[in-house]
């Protein structure tokens, strides 16, 4: 009885403490940012710091990649934005961590992204964009960074690893239906990694109620990380996506994305079938999205229905869907709920039979956030993850996350 009133303390004492922080962020952000030619030219040099804390059972749920319950996962991000006129802008994002996703592995230092804009027109009509960068399907991307998702993770479809390879291809349906119990997960893929930035080109606009955005890629977006730089994967193989968009008045915003790629790495090439090669067999990916917000309340969903065409096996095909909200109590203190589900068609197991090629799941994850200020972000999650077929093994994650925003 006596926690309550204790962690409220602490939360106004914190709270009270933040607006002298607040100075400091601000003194900070001026002294980052430059402007030259009579402000024509404008940098600025912006971050995050994540200090992430996580307890689950084994296996590691998601792409975690940990064989340890406990995982401390810290994070540097730093974002470099520059603004040429009104036309040409630049954006980098670097990051020091342990992995793209959570892990106990090393620190080290990644590019994640880096693109120039050209929008040649005022009313937004038209835009350019080249480099790497996230794609453009979809609403959860433009929200995935930790101070704009109301999660510490991400919904299940861009991180449920699926019985996918991307590096060697399958040499029986019985194979490819148990290779994942035999090797590590981080050999198989999801229908959607995270952000997805893969490298290359994209246009996109808006035009009345209607917005759309198009790019050519160097990789699926099944594809890993290692997959985006354009110097390990050129475009040989593009994807092809796409989102079409319509605002029918503020509250509400609807979508239809589509996405057409080869998911193969070049190393799987000598596994394939002979006088068969890596463009033979893509990721066709066609999803829907809706997002609704009034008041201090926002909602959120996506339904993605994705097929892979697998050597030897023919088409895997999954539906994958998830409901989100979020509700601002007060200014700083906002709850989350969201709910997952992933299922998967049956494939003909080469004897004559038919069984289901991954294991069916739901997931719901409930979180609350707490603003100390405007740079400073406390997180608090719970997921309970069932599988609906096969051992039905279930997972609990519990999740913690400070962010401080420069």
């Amino acid at each position: 009885m006596k926690l309550l009133p204790a962690l409220t303390f602490c939360l106004l004492a914190c709270t009270a403490r933040g607006f002298e922080i607040d100075d400091v962020f601000d003194r900070l952000d001026n002294a980052l940012t430059i402007a030259a030619f009579g402000g024509d030219l404008r940098a600025r040099l912006s971050g995050t710091i994540d200090i992430e804390f996580y307890n689950f059972q084994q296996p590691a749920p998601g792409l975690i990649d940990s064989e340890i319950d406990n995982l401390f996962n810290p994070r540097l991000t730093l974002f470099l934005d520059a603004q040429l006129g009104s036309q040409i802008y630049f954006f980098a994002q670097t990051r020091v961590d342990r992995g793209f996703d959570p892990s106990d592995h090393g620190a080290q230092i990644r590019l994640d992204e880096y693109a120039l804009r050209i929008t040649p027109w005022q009313d937004g009509r038209f835009t350019l964009q080249a480099g790497k960068f996230a794609t453009v399907i979809g609403n959860w991307v433009p929200r995935h960074l930790s101070w704009d998702n109301p999660f510490i993770n991400a919904p299940l479809v861009y991180e449920n690893v699926t019985a996918i390879q991307d590096k060697y291809a399958p040499y029986s349906p019985l194979y490819f239906i148990y290779a994942p119990y035999s090797y590590g997960k981080y050999a198989f893929n999801p229908v959607i990694w995270g952000p997805s930035y893969a490298s290359g080109i994209s246009i996109s606009g808006r035009l009345g109620r209607f917005d759309y955005a198009a790019e050519i890629k160097n990789a699926s977006l099944s594809s890993r990380p290692e997959s985006w730089n354009f110097t390990e994967n050129g475009l040989e193989n593009p994807t092809f996506s796409a989102r079409v968009g319509f605002r029918p008045n503020e509250a509400w915003n609807f979508g239809v994305s589509a996405s057409d790629g080869a998911y193969f790495r070049r190393e799987a090439e000598p596994t394939l079938p002979p006088g068969r090669d890596i463009d033979d067999y893509r990721e066709f990916v066609l999803g829907q999205d809706a997002s609704f917000a009034w008041r201090h309340l926002q909602v959120w969903a996506e339904f993605y229905e994705a097929r892979f065409e697998v050597p030897r096996v023919g088409d895997a095909d999954t539906f994958a869907y998830y409901f989100e909200a979020k509700y601002k109590f007060t200014p700083q203190l906002f709850g989350a709920l969201r709910w997952n589900e992933q299922l998967f068609s049956n494939i003909t197991d080469g004897a004559g039979g038919q069984v289901r090629w991954s294991q069916d799941l739901w997931r719901i994850d409930v979180a609350a956030g707490y603003r100390f200020t405007s740079h400073i972000q406390l997180k608090l999650q719970y997921s309970f993850q069932q599988e609906t077929s096969g051992s039905r093994d279930d997972n609990h994650l519990v999740a913690t996350q400070l962010t401080v925003r420069f």
